[in-house]
């Protein structure tokens, strides 16, 4: 028996769904022997999210991404206000009878809907798992005390955040998933796989915020950070508002595998927020939620995310 989890890569609240739903399947749906094997995705704004080999599991689920009209899709759990990609999308959701599609766009995390729904629809408990789930919905949701503790970067729960966002390993990225889904979030954040290369992830994290210090400017409520040419593939969302906290709003352009452009609405804002993120980013072929949501094009196309990131920037002020 082979099991596919397709999942959100580089994000935390994305392997926890994956880890969460692996381990409820293990536990009460598997037929041994069970094979799993992972699968990341990423919003790229193509014309078809799904690559053509992903669903070749004998049963494939999808963790906190888009839906598909695929047959061979046998679960599928998102949070995403942009959720429905192409033509007829949520007309197939809504018409499905399997009773294992589930969608929840005011959900914080999808590792917290996951979990609620696994454990109300189908019995399972997750309680041991209320450790990784909580801090998902922290993470995922924002719901951070204040910018320091998102910047700070002092628990572990969020030193595992910055891991998975900055790893290229798609070994280590199965091992992370497993070791969510069986131990506690310190050791994981302890054992070498992870604090080997964590320690100069903080280094560049410090070094990131003094970057971001440096490009970022601050006008009409807005925060514009270019980080193409500074090395910083990868940084922690947050260090804008760190940095300005009178920020209504961020927009930052990052060059790694793609350009991308993040947007983001400061959580801590006093001024309430007055614009729909995901539906921004939709308009470019990304998506996101209402507070936050990005957009990625071809490595080679910087400059066309620069000005998607300039007309964001100008909407944003507006």
């Amino acid at each position: 028996m082979r099991l596919r989890v397709l999942y959100h890569g580089n994000c935390f609240d994305g392997c926890s769904s994956a880890a969460i739903f692996s381990r409820f399947y293990r536990e009460k749906v598997a037929r041994d022997p069970l094979e799993v094997v992972f699968r990341p995705l990423e919003h790229k704004g193509d014309a078809q999210p799904f690559p053509a080999d992903c669903f070749d599991g004998d049963e494939n689920v999808c963790v906190d991404f888009r839906y598909s009209q695929d047959p061979r899709l046998s679960w599928w759990f998102d949070h995403h206000a942009s959720a429905f990609q192409l033509p007829g999308d949520e007309a197939h959701f809504r018409a499905d009878a399997t009773g294992r599609k589930f969608y929840d766009p005011a959900a914080k995390s999808c590792a917290k809907f996951v979990s609620r729904i696994l454990s109300g629809q189908f019995g399972w408990d997750a309680s041991s798992l209320s450790e990784l789930i909580d801090w998902a919905e922290i993470i995922d949701g924002a719901l951070f005390a204040d910018a320091q503790t998102a910047v700070e970067l002092r628990e572990p729960a969020l030193q595992l955040m910055t891991w998975i966002e900055n790893n290229r390993d798609l070994a280590l990225a199965d091992r992370f998933i497993g070791d969510l889904a069986s131990r506690p979030l310190a050791a994981i954040a302890a054992d070498p796989y992870v604090a080997g290369p964590l320690g100069p992830l903080l280094a560049q994290h410090a070094k990131n915020i003094e970057v971001v210090r440096g490009v970022a400017r601050l006008d009409k409520g807005v925060v514009f950070s270019d980080l193409a040419d500074s090395g910083a593939t990868a940084f922690n969302k947050f260090i804008a508002y760190y940095l300005f906290p009178e920020a209504r709003y961020a927009v930052a352009v990052t060059l790694g595998t793609r350009a991308k452009v993040s947007v983001g609405c400061n959580p801590w804002s006093t001024v309430p927020r007055t614009h729909e993120i995901n539906k921004i980013c939709e308009r470019y072929g990304g998506g996101g939620h209402p507070v936050v949501g990005a957009v990625s094009v071809p490595k080679n196309e910087i400059e066309r995310a620069r000005q998607i990131a300039a007309e964001i920037v100008a909407e944003l002020q507006r």
